[in-house]
């Protein structure tokens, strides 16, 4: 598995902090064409590579992401996770998440004496839990017009 996990740090902060707008102005003027790839140029060595227009909204997404100070990781969709990695992920404890693949909530395999997880089932399971606490806010919300609590 392909993993890349990297603290981002405040220099690293900085730098995607001053690059996200000229990449976003950037990325919205190669949206409008219709070519699938896009050629970017290496100011270094002068050499011009030629990557897919996604892998630009991908770049695009990692520095804002890197902007705001949070950690990037880069897995491929179709890999498999440990319990800790699927934790991380989901931001529970092991232990949690173990519970939680024991009642049937997220799929999971045994190989060996270790479970492994598929990124694809964790994304699921974390796109159930939005979709579900914005549904319970929503109820509660219009419950509390209902009531007239001001809200």
């Amino acid at each position: 598995m392909d993993a890349v996990l990297e603290r981002t740090t405040r220099k690293d902060q900085k730098i995607a902090q001053s690059s996200i707008s000229k990449i976003e102005k950037t990325s919205r003027k190669v949206i409008r064409k219709d070519s699938s790839s896009v050629k970017i140029k290496i100011q270094e060595n002068g050499e011009f590579l030629e990557i897919p227009k996604k892998a630009l909204y991908l770049l695009f997404d990692i520095l804002k992401n890197m902007a705001e100070g949070r950690s990037i990781t880069l897995l491929p969709s179709d890999s498999q996770v440990s319990t800790q990695q699927a934790a991380d992920l989901l931001n529970v404890s092991r232990p949690h998440l173990v519970k939680l693949l024991e009642k049937g909530e997220i799929p999971f395999k045994k190989v060996g004496a270790h479970r492994r997880v598929e990124l694809k089932d964790v994304i699921a399971y974390e796109e159930r839990m939005k979709k579900n606490r914005k549904e319970q806010l929503d109820f509660l919300s219009r419950q509390a017009q209902k009531l007239n609590l001001g809200y």
